[in-house]
């Protein structure tokens, strides 16, 4: 990371400036976290969790209504979390096709059963292709891996039902410095993976549940 303002790249700065002006979900508790300091000489890294509130009023509908019960405890339920990473290298990268790339995360918990759907990994690709493409958000050189994981719980916590997760890992390479579309494509995406609504069309949400209290 940089110490001074002036040592900053124009292009990173220009960048900088086009995600304060991304319009993302409300739904999406959005902020700034320590960004990784050895994948590029620049980097810049936002946090961001899908916060439900526990009274919805009828405000959430379709397969994310089922998790909206609100927990004991807490007002919010947490539907999804994220990590997006905007990355910058002055002299190019090679394996990034460019000097900028993006890298994400996205993990969110599904119903149990859904665990063994073999589609799972592609709906979760066919989800973010389809926000970036929405956006019209141009990119190359994208790359990812979907990974399903099954937790189980044994002694004194045995009571908790089993829980399973789609994470998803991706990034690729934005076509222009403007990094506007791409944030706010992938805000739409974190949302999708939570179960809300609205959702690309000709996708079909796979059914969530909230997370178990400790």
């Amino acid at each position: 990371m940089v110490s001074a303002l002036d040592q900053v790249p124009a292009d990173f700065l220009f960048a900088l400036g086009t995600l304060r002006q991304a319009r993302c979900r409300s739904e999406l508790r959005l902020e700034e976290i320590p960004a990784p300091s050895r994948l590029a000489p620049f980097a810049v890294a936002l946090g961001a969790e899908v916060m439900a509130p526990g009274n919805t009023s009828g405000a959430i509908h379709g397969p994310a209504a089922a998790a909206l019960e609100p927990a004991s405890g807490s007002d919010d339920v947490e539907l999804a979390t994220g990590r997006f990473i905007l990355l910058h290298d002055p002299d190019g990268s090679a394996v990034w096709d460019g000097e900028f790339r993006i890298v994400t995360y996205i993990r969110a918990q599904l119903e149990p059963e859904m665990g063994n759907d073999e589609m799972l990994g592609s709906v979760a690709w066919t989800w973010l292709v389809e926000a970036l493409d929405n956006h019209a958000a141009p990119y190359r050189s994208a790359g990812g891996t979907a990974t399903r994981v099954l937790s189980e719980s044994f002694g004194s916590l045995s009571d908790r039902p089993n829980s399973i997760d789609i994470e998803l890992r991706a990034s690729w390479t934005p076509a222009t410095a403007d990094i506007t579309s791409h944030l706010e494509a992938w805000s739409d995406m974190v949302c999708t993976f939570a179960g809300l609504p609205p959702l690309p069309d000709g996708v079909t949400p796979l059914p969530r549940r909230r997370r178990e209290q400790p």
